[in-house]
């Protein structure tokens, strides 16, 4: 029996889109938590509300302009840019160092890396907490040991209150996101070393590399995608950071220590309209920052 070219159309297109049964939920889910806050972000940046978040109508393009006219954007992303390229390259270079530690053999090697899981398994906002207590300019336990090694000259004076000085509160604010961001980009450069042939190590000796050479000529060139990946996830997680900075300083003195995602927050307490208008920005950079590293790094040809 024959069947019509139109059942046959019909069957073609019923099974092409058979796979939208396993794929289906999860665009739906991404369509409600990703892509419908994204509209609703856009929409709000683009209406006049008050300080209450109350809908008093349009307000078109005006947000944005008070948006640029605030004095203190210039310096939020000024310090955002040096946030998360100074966080991200010290993570990358010490992970780097790490992975190569765990890869060899030690005695203690597994309790060593189990204690480098600590500051990724502890909540991020406790360990901004424990390091916020750490540098109290009374007792902190950082000043009481910089004091004991002459280094600090006295308790409760502007050299012992690092927090409350713009500069070296967002130094131990990065030297917290780098503890942080340490575990994860280790333990992936480890997995990328581990994934590395013997024999290839072997054929270099045989033919009479130095451990260094082979260092550069063959760990770090095949281990470039797992670097790839931990510094383009770290470059995510870096940018919208908000905890540490929030916990440490609050973004203070008044917007000294803020980064955008920081700022934003800092907005929505009095001027949501601005505060949205920062988000969309904040989303579009991600996007940019995202796209940026990709085409630096040839990620098509690196990872496929």
């Amino acid at each position: 029996m024959t069947v019509p070219p139109a059942t046959r159309r019909r069957r073609r297109v019923l099974h092409r889109m058979q796979p939208l049964i396993w794929v289906g939920p999860a665009i739906a889910l991404i369509a409600v938590v990703v892509l419908w806050p994204v509209v609703v972000m856009v929409r709000t940046s683009f209406e006049h509300l008050t300080s209450n978040a109350v809908v008093l109508g349009g307000r078109g393009v005006r947000n944005y302009g008070d948006l640029f006219d605030e004095p203190d954007l210039p310096g939020v992303l000024t310090r955002t840019v040096v946030w998360v390229i100074g966080v991200v390259l010290v993570t990358m270079v010490l992970s780097l160092g790490l992975a190569q530690l765990f890869n060899q053999r030690f005695p203690g090697r597994r309790v060593a890396r189990w204690a480098l899981i600590a500051p990724w398994a502890a909540s991020v906002v406790m360990t901004s907490l424990v390091f916020r207590w750490a540098l109290d300019p009374n007792s902190g336990v950082i000043n009481v040991f910089l004091h004991d090694i002459g280094v600090l000259k006295g308790f409760n004076t502007n050299q012992a209150d690092w927090l409350g000085r713009p500069w070296s509160a967002f130094v131990w604010m990065m030297v917290v996101a780098v503890f942080v961001s340490l575990p994860f980009s280790t333990y992936a450069l480890l997995a990328g070393l581990q994934a590395i042939p013997a024999e290839v190590y072997e054929a270099a000796r045989v033919d009479g590399a130095s451990p260094w050479r082979a260092y550069l000529t063959i760990t770090l060139p095949l281990l470039r995608p797992s670097l790839l990946v931990a510094a383009l996830i770290n470059v995510i997680n870096v940018f919208n950071s908000f905890p540490i900075i929030w916990e440490m300083t609050r973004g203070g003195p008044g917007y000294e220590t803020s980064t955008t995602t920081v700022f934003m927050f800092q907005l929505k307490q009095s001027f949501p309209g601005e505060a949205a208008a920062m988000s969309v920005i904040n989303f579009g950079l991600v996007i940019l920052l995202v796209l940026l590293f990709l085409r630096a790094t040839r990620w098509r040809e690196q990872v496929g």
